[in-house]
């Protein structure tokens, strides 16, 4: 299998990282691609009309997207646990889905700031993707430390993922000032090994 990546997407941190929990690095080869929401690679639109990462490509050529759609059909192609089943499923996918909320709000300040003139980007916009961004980290901090300690699962894998961009691309927000519990939390959990080895590049 082939997976069209970049290592400062972390939506596919979250499928590398689940690759490293679940022992499968040396089944999925990773192709790196240049591409942004302007300037979409060719050679990914191929595979994914989206034009977004991550995007696997199967040993029979058809191709998934979505990072929640890949991680579900890794781990059940690898016979993983990382989507318990019975009530605790529901838990895991609400918390997958916060985490991916998270990322989405990050890279679309980051694309504001990065990939727009300066006279054309939206302070306003910027500050409401981060009003979603700081709601979030609240809810965690509060409701789901819980879970958050409990067996490792995909929700775990996503809210970290989400919780390292944040500290990648907008670390002087500073999003553990008021969340003293979930900080303690990552901060544990991002010296895993996984995460350790699908840090993404400075700068």
């Amino acid at each position: 299998m082939k997976l069209f990546f970049s290592p400062a997407s972390p939506f596919v941190r979250k499928v590398n990282v689940l690759l490293h929990e679940l022992g499968r690095t040396d089944e999925v080869a990773l192709e790196p691609v240049a591409t942004t929401a302007f300037q979409p690679s060719e050679t990914l639109v191929a595979s994914n009309p989206l034009g977004k990462i991550p995007a696997l490509v199967r040993d029979d050529g058809t191709t998934l997207y979505d990072s929640r759609v890949i991680c579900a059909y890794l781990n059940e192609l690898f016979q993983g646990s990382l989507y318990p089943q019975g009530s605790r499923r529901w838990e895991v996918l609400t918390l997958e889905a916060t985490g991916d909320g998270i990322m989405d709000c990050g890279v679309s300040m980051t694309y504001e700031t990065r990939l727009r003139p300066p006279e054309q980007q939206s302070p306003e916009w910027i500050e409401a993707q981060w009003a979603k961004i700081a709601r979030a980290i609240s809810v965690l901090n509060a409701r789901w430390i819980s879970h958050l300690t409990g067996p490792l699962d995909m929700g775990q894998i996503s809210v970290a993922c989400a919780l390292a961009y944040i500290d990648f691309r907008h670390g002087l927000r500073n999003w553990r000032q008021g969340n003293d519990t979930l900080a303690a939390w990552f901060s544990e959990f991002e010296s895993r090994p996984s995460m350790m080895a699908t840090l993404p590049p400075a700068g």
